[in-house]
């Protein structure tokens, strides 16, 4: 069974560019450009069994109008799956809180898919980082006004050949300080489910983090950001309990993304 989280980034491909009048790797600095063929090959390559996905696009313009989970579902074959919206709009432009009484169109959020079945989703409430806050730049050394967007969580339990297993998909905030609030508020949320628990996702925290709040036990230590040369951990599969036998993990450099992606290949255990 293949576990894999993948931090998206809209389907984009991290590419190297020649800034103006200038030659020479020197000069090389990263561009985005929407990539679908590039995805499929991504998906298809990784295999996944279950698959987490962050920064999702659902028919916005700068994808295409594409729905990517439904572009990742049909390469991996995927049987049951789900997008949860954190965003109606697009990122860093125009948009507004999902409204829960309707599906928006234009959307932005998270994806779990499975190739086994899924015999029951769930949302997890995340606590809200506040529209704007000030921030101080390392860079500028002086104080900036910062937007953050919503975040969202799910949950599935999925039937799988090494037993039932509750699978949770997250991206939480980089503000310092938010992001632990919401992981403990899954953590909090998870106390009710009973039998193991997998945690997946990009928490935006590296080292230890994680399982300090948590308690779970990580499932695979490789740096996934940014993909050319990872520096830090940030995408993590964690597991509270018990459920199978590691037998592999690795980070994958894909066709597409800035992130890799964090897989981890596990059997049953021995009787």
């Amino acid at each position: 069974m293949r576990l894999v989280t993948f931090n998206l980034w809209s389907g984009r491909q991290w590419l190297p560019r020649l800034s103006p009048g200038r030659t020479g790797s020197r000069g090389r600095r990263p561009s985005a450009e929407l990539d679908l063929t590039g995805l499929r090959a991504a998906i298809r390559r990784l295999d996944p069994d279950v698959l987490a996905l962050q920064e999702v696009d659902r028919q916005l313009s700068r994808s295409g109008h594409a729905d990517l989970t439904e572009v990742a579902a049909e390469a991996m074959g995927a049987r049951d799956y789900r997008f949860v919206p954190a965003l109606a709009g697009t990122p860093g432009a125009m948009w507004v809180r999902p409204n829960p009484a309707h599906r928006p169109q234009g959307a932005y959020g998270i994806a779990l898919l499975s190739r086994y079945p899924v015999l029951g989703w769930h949302d997890i409430p995340l606590p809200a980082v506040p529209g704007s806050f000030r921030l101080i730049s390392p860079v500028a050394r002086r104080p900036l006004l910062v937007g953050e967007e919503p975040r969202a969580a799910m949950l599935a339990t999925v039937d799988t050949p090494l037993g039932p297993v509750t699978v949770t998909n997250t991206h939480l905030t980089w503000v310092p300080g938010s992001g632990t609030r919401q992981l403990q508020q899954i953590v909090l949320h998870l106390a009710t489910v009973v039998g193991p628990v997998m945690l997946m996702g990009d928490l935006n925290m590296w080292g230890r983090l994680p399982e300090r709040i948590t308690g779970y036990r990580p499932l695979a230590r490789h740096r996934t950001y940014p993909t050319s040369v990872p520096r830090r951990q940030l995408d993590h599969i964690l597991l509270r309990g018990d459920f199978g036998r590691v037998v592999g993990t690795s980070a994958v450099q894909v066709e597409v993304s800035d992130h890799r992606a964090l897989v981890v290949d596990l059997v049953a255990c021995r009787p």
